[in-house]
């Protein structure tokens, strides 16, 4: 059999081989040592699998995210092990991993306690240093019924049945030391490989997350390859939690959500002028970028939606809504209408209103129309997932030849905001999925325009098969804040699909018609996570320009309050964002009150700054001993110099 490696190298092996053997003596113990996992042909497998045909080999290690995703896979087995060990007669439910870890569900039928925690952190630990094998093996679902009614799981029982129904032959279960579980796999070489397994908290929840079943005791914890790591982000969590937009919205006093509306945030005025002053950078961005922006209907009969495709994939994450009529008619599904989950489809209708030239080309459309998804209840959190929202959407309509010129008009603009809020930012290049529109030999034209666009810019990326949207291949872009924590904003995605599915079209130099292609763009996301991202890689304390609130003003005594609100209305008639306490608390409270809610500015005002049209300035984060006093207008620049946008 001929492998194929990273480096375009060959190299020649038995039929049958484990891949870990292989890499043994092919390639170096070294490597052998620190493999975790492989992807043969495309797809992640164990050490174990073997080589029984031609196959491209690439060696995963720790320093693959997917092999610390895999490594917290174990480690929910092994914390199942470890409960069972402990506590005879527990059943085991299931256990995926979760971002930052995993959690397991068991019945047992009444909560663990801290010290039952402690104990089966230990213990998983000491399945951790027994370095035993993880062995996979192929049973049939008899075997498997079997094996695990007589271990009394009817959990497991229960989750066969419900494979089998689907049409599985052959069921996959791994084993470490005597412990087994019914799993798709793939799990690392052996427990050792796992390094340190920390508990992290336990909670109730009901099995197959529906209320009508039985209550579970599910535990949540994380891996990681050694304590170090684990230390790292033991420490990032600490600092996460003190930056939670969702406490720090609350205490700053940005947005509110309310049961009535779930996932619909309520801005307060501060929440506001954020929204305000990023929605207006990015038009003044866009504009002057040779955008236009335009406004579209926020209700679409399901017409649209059958034409762009969503009525069949995307229907379930749809807001829909019934039409009258169509139920009078005694239609079964009169549900006819939806609000809009995106904005293309309409984009396109805008496109094809009139006859296009090349000479119009590229049409680059702006909006930040407001779009609603019907995300499950149990999904939603804070600003991060919510049901309503907006984003900086766009949409370009260009030849064919215009794609590399305008993928790098975009990543520079990306680049520049990005760099505006100090986050920095890396590519992935995401390729055709299973579950698609179009012909195979759209995405070989869409997939080789975008990679030549991707591949003259020098922009370092990482490929991400089957990861595409569901029209076309795109480029993501993941940033990573103050703490170290990576995010998925920015999107490029090149679509061939839609000007044929909405039969768009521009007239070329010769006269004839052509299709145009579309890219599809956002810097932001949408706007409520962006903000939730920006809330907490600044700690709440925002750079002046965004601040809710630019200046505090605070007075010494009472006497100088009328000259404290002139110097409110100045300031304010110069755009400025400005609040004046004249309540009863003294000072020294109202000055620490400005510093609570992070305010970029404090002006302290007395009989002397009267007299002089003078102010003190306080600036946050700053020697809390230190004050600068300076004349009014020379504040007012340099106000206004950091409050232009970036």
């Amino acid at each position: 059999m001929t492998v194929t490696l990273p480096d375009g190298s060959q190299k020649q092996t038995a039929a049958g081989t484990p891949i870990g053997d292989f890499v043994r003596d092919s390639i170096g113990a070294g490597l052998a040592k620190a493999a975790v996992l492989a992807r043969a042909n495309g797809t992640i497998v164990d050490l174990s699998r073997t080589i029984d045909k031609d196959t491209t080999l690439e060696i995963l290690t720790s320093k693959n995210p997917e092999a610390l995703d895999t490594i917290r896979h174990d480690a929910a087995h092994i914390v199942a092990d470890a409960v069972q060990r402990l506590f005879p007669g527990t059943q085991v439910t299931i256990g995926p991993t979760i971002e930052n870890g995993f959690y397991y569900d068991f019945d047992r039928g009444e909560p663990f306690t801290e010290d039952e925690l402690a104990r089966i952190e230990a213990e998983a630990n000491k399945i951790v240093a027994a370095d035993l094998g993880f062995v996979r093996s192929e049973v049939s679902p008899d075997q498997a019924r079997q094996l695990f009614t007589a271990k009394g799981e009817k959990f497991k029982v229960e989750i066969i049945e419900d494979i089998v129904a689907k049409g599985a032959k052959v069921l996959t279960l791994y084993r470490h030391g005597d412990w087994v579980d019914f799993c798709e796999g793939p799990h690392g070489p052996s427990t050792g490989r796992v390094g340190v397994i920390k508990i992290l908290s336990s909670s109730a929840a009901y099995w197959r997350g529906d209320h009508r079943n039985k209550t579970l005791q599910r535990i949540y914890g994380t891996a990681f390859f050694d304590k170090k790591g684990l230390d790292a982000w033991l420490k990032q969590r600490e600092e996460a939690e003190k930056r939670d937009h969702r406490r720090l919205g609350k205490e700053l006093e940005l947005f509110h959500f309310h049961p009535y509306s779930p996932g619909s945030a309520f801005w307060t005025p501060k929440g506001t002028a954020i929204y305000t002053v990023l929605s207006a950078y990015m038009r003044h961005l866009a504009l002057g970028n040779g955008y236009v922006e335009i406004k579209t209907p926020l209700l679409y009969n399901k017409g649209l939606w059958e034409t762009s495709g969503h009525w069949g994939k995307y229907k379930e994450n749809m807001f829909l809504i019934e039409d009258s009529e169509a139920k009078a008619a005694g239609d079964p599904d009169p549900h006819h209408f939806s609000l809009k989950p995106m904005n293309c489809p309409s984009h396109h209708l805008y496109y094809g209103f009139k006859k296009q030239s090349y000479r119009d080309l590229p049409l680059r459309l702006h909006t930040q129309d407001v779009l609603h998804r019907n995300e499950a209840a149990g999904s939603l959190g804070g600003l991060t997932r919510v049901r309503q929202f907006a984003q900086d959407d766009a949409h370009i309509y260009c030849r064919e030849d215009q794609i590399p010129d305008e993928v790098q008009r975009f990543v520079k603009l990306l680049d520049h905001v990005y760099n505006a809020v100090g986050l920095q930012y890396t590519a992935k290049f995401a390729t055709r999925p299973p579950q698609r529109i179009g012909d195979d030999a759209l995405w070989d034209r869409a997939e080789g325009a975008l990679k030549a666009a991707l591949d003259g810019l020098g922009l370092a990326y990482e490929l991400k098969p089957g990861d595409g949207a569901f029209y076309g291949p795109k480029i993501d872009f993941d940033v990573s804040d103050s703490i170290g924590r990576k995010w998925q904003l920015g999107t490029i995605q090149l679509d061939y699909n839609a000007p044929e599915r909405f039969d768009l079209t521009f007239v070329g130099e010769d006269g004839k018609l052509h299709r145009p292609v579309v890219l599809h763009r956002a810097i932001y996301g949408s706007f409520e996570r962006f903000i939730a991202i920006l809330i907490e890689h600044f700690a709440g304390a925002f750079p002046v320009w965004l601040a809710p609130v630019q200046v505090a003003i605070v007075t010494v005594t009472d006497r100088v309050n009328d000259h404290a609100r002139h110097v409110m209305s100045r300031l304010a008639a110069a755009g400025a964002r400005v609040t004046f306490d004249d309540g009863n608390g003294t000072m020294q409270a109202k000055v620490r009150e400005s510093s609570l809610q992070k305010i970029p500015y404090t002006l302290v005002i007395g009989d002397k700054e009267v007299e002089t049209d003078q102010v003190s300035v306080r600036t946050f984060g700053a020697d809390k001993a230190k004050m600068e006093t300076m004349p009014f207008d020379a504040f007012a620049q340099r106000l206004a110099l950091e409050s232009r946008f970036p």
